[in-house]
């Protein structure tokens, strides 16, 4: 089983490399997922493709230069050509939640600002609500007992993400808290009420920036773009 679902993240990653074209701007995701992408483009690249990335993690970006990636930052450009990255859950609108793998924050930087987002995934990640998955909170290191307490009062029943027994730390330093909300029945709001706590830096609700899903589903795959 876990074979399987390894091979239908590189499925979907891999196929979302195709609309990857000479002369783009390209945000590398995070993930498992995500990497299959990075490294796909790296071939590419060697082969003769002239691109430049913007990577959403200091994971991917060591992953992006080994593979000898050209980088960039928003120093030399404001926007982004196209993005592919992952995701822990989609929902029929193409909403998410992401952040399991604690680059929520530079993720959604990129996406804000990316003409394109395409979401590769397998099937497993396809939800009819979101809210299952944890939400991933960021969180500033001072006062995180304020946030947690404030998301404890919206019902998210809150757990601080730890790394071998201490706080999780992000690559911009800061804490994150999961939420178990199970069913989130207004993804917009609830981005809205998180971001206006004091002390949360950002959450992990994505909403509005996929413009095309990839889905594989064993050797099959489906591409759904956003209405």
């Amino acid at each position: 089983m876990k074979k399987n679902v390894i091979s239908e993240k590189q499925l979907s990653a891999e196929a979302a490399c195709d609309y990857v074209k000479d002369g783009m701007i390209v945000g590398l995701g995070t993930g498992t997922t995500a990497e299959f992408a990075v490294r796909k483009i790296g071939k590419l690249v060697r082969d003769g493709l002239s691109i430049r990335g913007i990577p959403t993690s200091n994971r991917t970006k060591e992953l992006a230069e080994a593979e000898g990636i050209p980088l960039i930052d928003f120093s030399e450009s404001m926007f982004i050509d196209l993005t592919i990255d992952g995701a822990d859950e989609i929902d029929g609108n193409l909403n998410m939640i992401k952040g399991g793998g604690a680059a929520l924050l530079q993720e959604k930087i990129v996406a804000s600002v990316s003409r394109a987002e395409i979401i590769v995934v397998n099937r497993t990640k396809l939800v009819d609500q979101l809210g299952v998955f944890p939400l991933p909170v960021e969180v500033i290191p001072f006062g995180w007992q304020v946030v947690f307490n404030q998301l404890e009062s919206l019902h998210g029943n809150p757990d601080l993400r730890l790394n071998k027994g201490k706080p999780l730390v992000t690559d911009q330093g800061n804490y994150i808290i999961d939420c178990h909300f199970r069913k989130i029945e207004n993804p917009k709001l609830l981005e809205h009420q998180l971001n206006m706590i004091p002390g949360v830096v950002e959450n992990g609700l994505f909403i509005n920036l996929c413009t095309k899903m990839i889905i594989a589903d064993g050797e099959q795959l489906t591409v759904k773009d956003r209405n």
